[in-house]
């Protein structure tokens, strides 16, 4: 998750990881990912996939033709975008925790039950809120005797 929050235009604000799911609190960092540049755009995108030939090509110095760049350029906009979608980390988070538990188990499938749910907090009372929630909950679920004792969490 952290690892890739660091790939993501996406801070991590709180988690918890619990015995059956998981909680996190981000924040979308639309300046990060605006300020990047082409290349880095490119560069966040191919540690995750392989992009399109035009984008291997100019990751390695090729010169693009305009018809090529022209193409390009709309890819990196819309990897900028999936960037800092909380949709596309979620759905590559989830992808590849199903990939690793499915390999240890040897078996197929998802490995969580349904798709996430997801709350906008729109002041800070909210976010004071929900990091709370976040930061108690393996003590509520008796996981932990404290904030400070639970593992896997931002705490």
């Amino acid at each position: 998750m952290l690892e890739l929050a660091n790939i993501f235009a996406l801070d991590i604000g709180a988690y918890a990881i619990m015995s059956n799911h998981y909680h996190v609190v981000f924040h979308i960092d639309r300046e990060k990912a605006e300020s990047w540049s082409q290349t880095e755009v490119i560069d966040q995108w191919h540690q995750l996939f392989s992009g399109t030939l035009f984008s291997q090509r100019f990751s390695q110095g090729e010169e693009l033709s305009t018809a090529q760049q022209r193409l390009l350029n709309k890819d990196v906009e819309e990897w900028r975008l999936r960037l800092m979608n909380i949709n596309w980390f979620m759905r590559i988070l989830n992808e590849t925790i199903a990939r690793k538990a499915n390999k240890e188990d040897n078996c197929t499938g998802r490995f969580w039950q349904g798709r996430f749910k997801s709350q906008a907090l729109l002041d800070e009372p909210a976010l004071a809120a929900c990091l709370a929630y976040v930061d108690l909950n393996p003590v509520r679920a008796g996981m932990a005797n404290t904030p400070e004792e639970s593992d896997h969490t931002s705490i």
